[in-house]
């Protein structure tokens, strides 16, 4: 029996995500590469006051805000942005 080829999977890329936010107590990444709010991702705050991750992401596109503090945040450096069905938007990530 011959088995059938397999797609080589494409290796996951690493993404940086930053926030400026210099007198929070907290900022999560959430997106629904998250779950959104099921598995947020905590970024480590830097001296500066500018919040940090990586994360490694399939290539796609994904949907992502902030919760800085618990209140939901745009990515001010993000320029593509979608409505979502709360009436704000989420900012777009495109990993190719």
């Amino acid at each position: 029996m011959i088995e059938p080829m397999k797609t080589p999977k494409s290796p996951k890329k690493e993404q940086a995500f930053s926030f400026s936010a210099p007198t929070a107590m907290s900022v999560m990444l959430v997106g629904d590469f998250t779950h959104w709010k099921e598995n947020p991702i905590s970024l480590k705050k830097q001296k500066n006051g500018t919040w940090k991750t990586k994360v490694s992401l399939d290539a796609g596109t994904y949907h992502y805000c902030f919760l800085v503090d618990g209140e939901w945040r745009d990515d001010p450096e993000c320029i593509l942005r979608v409505p979502n069905p709360y009436g704000d938007f989420n900012s777009v990530r495109e990993v190719s």
